[in-house]
């Protein structure tokens, strides 16, 4: 890291590039079932909501600053040369995996309960992905905090949805 006159530390502007990098990358595999899973569907337009239902455009802003502060988080720990680095990054690939099997599972499959099966793994596999972090970036654990509460809102919002249509 360089120094400007006065002494302060400069940012790496090598690393800029892979920082964006991993948040550009977060973010095309976290939106991909997107584009194949739609909740614009009759079936899931037909289902009865919960009185707590967030307005549909929420969802794309949410998932996007997310998968931001994924990508960043994610870049911390690759950038580190620390013991568990090769785990916490191992725990980061498998969370995202699950967290792209379920919109193809709730929306094309039409599972909801599958669903909620697999939401509740993923916040298990993220809480796991933030304590393997903590070990190697506080920052980047930190980063996975609002993560973490959005999908315990999702899982409740599933369980809702197939409690209120099962």
């Amino acid at each position: 890291m360089s120094t400007d006159a006065e002494g302060r530390r400069l940012p790496d502007r090598n690393r800029l590039p892979w920082a964006i990098a991993f948040v550009v990358l977060v973010n095309v595999v976290g939106s991909a079932p997107a584009v194949f899973s739609r909740p614009d569907s009759p079936w899931f337009r037909a289902l009865e909501k919960p009185w707590f239902y967030p307005p549909g455009i929420a969802f794309s802003i949410v998932w996007t600053a997310l998968f931001v502060l994924l990508g960043v988080a994610c870049w911390l720990v690759w950038k580190r040369d620390a013991p568990g680095r090769r785990l916490a990054l191992g725990a980061f690939a498998v969370q995202m995996a699950v967290n792209v099997v379920w919109t193809p599972v709730f929306f094309s499959l039409e599972a909801p309960l599958a669903a909620l099966g697999i939401i509740l793994v993923l916040w298990a596999l993220v809480a796991a992905t933030m304590a393997a972090f903590r070990r190697i970036d506080r920052r980047a654990a930190a980063l996975l905090v609002p993560y973490l509460a959005w999908v315990t809102f999702a899982a409740v919002l599933n369980l809702e949805i197939w409690r209120l249509n099962a």
